[in-house]
C-alpha cells in the first residue's frame, strides 16, 4: 500500500474536515501534501494546476480540477489553500487568496525574493487572513522528541547546532527543473534548502538565527545557480549555528544529518530531514561517550500530516500560538537574502 493509498484509507473514516484547495500539483504536493491532509481528516476539494497531467491526477483522486486558480478560490467549499507552485509564483497564489479571503499555508521559500516576500506580508495584513509558511521540519516527530530533550536539559545548555540536508539534483533530474532556474527559483540550493534549516534551528531553541555568513559554490552541476553553500550563524543568546545544504551530494551517502551539541551531551539524527517519517535519534553522554537511542513518539507519523493538522487547529483556535508566525517567515526570508549578500551574490530580483 503506497503513502497515498494509506492516507485515503485514513481518509475514509474520517468525519469530514478541513476543505483544502491546491494550487500547483507537482509531486510535494501529491506525494506528500495531499496525503498528509487527507490523513489529517481534511478533504481535497479542488486543485488548480496549467497542467493537463496534473488535473487529470487531481481528478482521480476526487477534487475538482481547474488550469487557473479563480474557480478554486470562488469556490465556498474551499475553506483553506495550499500553494505549492515554483517559488516565483508564491507572490501572485498568495495575494489572490488573500483577496478571496481564504486562509493560506504556502511552501518554502515564502517567495523568490525578500521583496517579493514583503508584498506579500502586506497584502496577508490588510486582508487579515491566517498565513502559514510549509516548514514541515518543525512537525517532524523525531525533531518534536530534540526539542523536548532540550528543554529538559538532556544535554545541559546548548553550544552548536550543525545540520547537512543536501541532495543530488542534476540538470536533467525533471524535463522542466525550475529549481536550477534563477528566475524562477531565486536561487540554488541556499534558497530551497536552507531556510528549512533556519527554521528548524528557531524551532528546537525558541529563538532563531540572528547573526549570518555564507560561501556558496558552482561545484558540480551545469547550471547557473548555487549547487552548494555554507552557512554560520548564532543566535542572540549564542549557540553557534553550522548549516551545509548541496545540490551536489550523491544520494547514497549519508546527507541528512542533525547535531545539537551540549555542555553535558549530544543529540544525533540521522535520515530525519525530509517528507518522511522515520530516521534514528540518539543521545550521545558527554563524559563517558555512551551511547543511548532518543524514544521518538508517534515515530511513524508523517511531518506532512502533523503540519497540515496543525494548521487545521490554528485555523480553529486550537494550536499552539507558535505554530505559525508571519513575522518569523519574513525574518527567515531576510536570513536568506543577507546569507546571498554575505556570499558576494547579487540579487536581481
Amino acid at each position: 500500500m503506497t503513502m497515498l493509498d494509506a492516507a485515503l484509507h485514513a481518509a475514509s473514516d474520517a468525519a469530514a474536515g478541513l476543505g483544502w484547495g491546491v494550487i500547483g500539483f507537482g509531486w510535494v504536493a501529491r506525494d506528500y501534501a495531499v496525503p498528509g491532509l487527507l490523513g489529517a481528516g481534511g478533504r481535497l476539494v479542488a486543485v488548480a494546476d496549467p497542467d493537463a497531467g496534473a488535473r487529470r491526477q487531481a481528478r482521480a483522486l476526487g477534487a475538482e480540477a481547474h488550469a487557473d486558480a479563480d474557480r478554486l478560490l470562488a469556490d465556498p467549499a474551499v475553506q483553506a489553500v495550499y500553494v505549492a507552485t515554483p517559488n516565483h509564483l508564491h507572490r501572485a497564489a498568495v495575494e489572490r487568496a488573500a483577496a478571496a479571503g481564504k486562509p493560506v499555508l504556502c511552501e518554502k521559500p515564502m517567495a523568490a525574493s525578500l521583496a517579493e516576500a514583503e508584498a506579500m506580508a502586506a497584502t496577508i495584513r490588510a486582508a487579515g487572513i491566517r498565513y502559514g509558511t510549509a516548514f514541515d521540519q518543525r512537525h517532524h516527530p523525531a525533531h518534536a522528541a530534540i526539542r523536548a530533550a532540550i528543554a529538559t536539559g538532556a544535554i545541559g545548555r546548548v553550544t552548536a547546532i550543525r545540520i547537512a540536508y543536501a541532495c543530488w539534483v542534476d540538470v536533467g533530474w525533471a524535463s522542466d527543473n525550475w529549481r536550477a532556474d534563477a528566475s524562477r527559483a531565486g536561487g540554488g540550493a541556499l534558497i530551497d534548502l536552507a531556510p528549512h534549516g533556519l527554521d528548524l534551528v528557531d524551532y528546537l531553541l525558541g529563538e532563531p538565527v540572528e547573526d549570518i555568513a555564507a560561501l556558496t559554490q558552482q561545484r558540480v552541476q551545469r547550471y547557473a545557480v548555487d549547487d552548494g553553500a555554507m552557512l554560520v550563524g548564532r543566535t542572540a543568546s549564542g549557540v553557534l549555528v553550522q548549516l551545509h545544504v548541496a545540490y551536489n551530494c550523491p544520494e547514497g551517502l549519508p546527507r541528512r544529518q542533525l547535531e545539537v551539541l551540549g555542555t553535558t551531551g549530544q543529540l544525533l539524527a540521522e535520515r530525519t530531514m525530509g517528507q518522511a517519517p522515520g530516521g534514528k535519534v540518539w543521545r550521545i553522554d558527554g563524559r563517558l561517550g555512551l551511547r543511548a537511542p532518543l524514544p521518538v513518539p508517534e515515530a511513524e507519523a508523517s511531518p506532512f500530516l502533523r503540519q497540515m493538522a496543525a494548521f487545521a487547529r490554528w485555523l480553529q483556535g486550537e494550536a499552539e500560538p507558535e505554530a505559525f508566525s508571519l513575522a518569523r517567515d519574513l525574518h527567515t526570508m531576510r536570513l536568506v537574502e543577507r546569507a546571498y549578500a554575505a556570499a558576494g551574490e547579487r540579487r536581481c530580483r
